[in-house]
């Protein structure tokens, strides 16, 4: 096992996780960060949207969760979600009290477009996050050499109201293609997506994490050359016209154990929270996060690319003023 991949294990069963629809509404002191000058958490529970289990999120949720509850007097639980549009949605809706998201998406959210269409949702940011790799990985057999090659291919777009379901729908419409009519998309979460790529019943799949993610160490190291990745990087531009958040990367080739780097097309994650969040949770969770990155980065190496430098790049998403606190306004 790669010692990346034993480190996400070993992040998961560190920290304790809740399952989907195990959210649970804040229940805070009366007067915890009400006039918002200490950046001092109060007494409390909070919990956080993550994403699929075999995901990034989900890791360094997990992480942070545990952090959270061993040094604040908040405690922490993280939740598996089907990630950024269904963590939005259930974020406003007080199900959950944090939520990790993709800028894209969260732009969306903001300015009430794409799933939030009519609909501005009144979240902010805690901080921006590490960067998500569009990871478009498909079998060798199946005759792909193009996005415009998934046509009529059997392709796991996503879990339903998730991030990489945003992404995958704007990718294949930047290649001329319609994700209801022009594929055959499979709305799965990675757990039955890694399943499906295996048996042979997905011809490929599209997922927006960051590097490594497990179940896609794992398909690469038993599929070996039978699974390759895509440059997905021509349909950039278009991407850009719809959202200027989205830019060129690069999956390195150790991060899969892959022959040679990948150009792939990479968005930022930010953590969101309400309007109403106290402020001096917001200073106190966010000044937390950078003072004890490294304890993050045992859980998961993506956490590695947090940067404090790059914490205030959230817009359009407004930052929450107790994180403009920690962040030295």
């Amino acid at each position: 096992m790669r010692s990346w991949a034993f480190k996400t294990v070993v992040g998961v069963l560190s920290v304790g996780l809740v399952v989907a629809g195990c959210g649970g509404k804040r229940t805070p002191d009366a007067s915890a960060g009400s006039d918002g000058a200490a950046c001092e958490a109060g007494d409390g529970r909070i919990t956080i949207a993550t994403g699929n289990s075999g995901g990034v999120y989900y890791v360094v949720g997990g992480g942070l969760a545990k952090l959270i509850s061993d040094n604040t007097a908040l405690k922490a639980t993280a939740a598996e979600t089907g990630a950024s549009v269904q963590n939005i949605q259930q974020l406003v809706a007080n199900d959950y009290d944090v939520a990790f998201s993709l800028a894209d998406t969260a732009a969306d959210a903001v300015a009430g477009k794409g799933a939030f269409d009519g609909k501005p949702q009144k979240v902010q940011a805690l901080t921006r996050l590490y960067q998500n790799y569009t990871q478009v990985l498909v079998r060798a057999d199946a005759g792909i050499s193009s996005v415009a090659d998934l046509r009529g291919k059997r392709i796991s777009t996503g879990s339903p109201k998730s991030g990489t379901e945003v992404i995958a729908t704007r990718l294949l419409e930047a290649a001329g293609l319609d994700i209801d009519t022009d594929v055959q998309a499979q709305r799965l979460d990675l757990a039955k997506t890694a399943d499906g790529m295996k048996d042979g019943s997905l011809d490929g799949l599209v997922w927006s994490g960051g590097l490594p993610t497990a179940q896609i160490t794992d398909l690469t190291t038993s599929l070996g050359d039978d699974v390759r990745f895509l440059d997905i990087t021509p349909q950039l531009d278009a991407l850009k016209e719809v959202n200027e958040v989205y830019d060129r990367g690069v999956i390195p080739a150790a991060a899969y154990g892959q022959p040679a780097d990948v150009p792939t097309v990479v968005v930022p994650n930010v953590l969101l929270v309400r309007e109403d969040f106290p402020r001096g949770d917001a200073c106190a969770v966010t000044k937390l996060l950078f003072d004890r990155k490294a304890d993050l980065e045992v859980v998961h190496p993506a956490a590695k690319d947090i940067s404090r430098d790059q914490a205030r790049e959230t817009g359009p998403v407004p930052l929450h003023p107790g994180s403009l606190d920690a962040l030295g306004g």
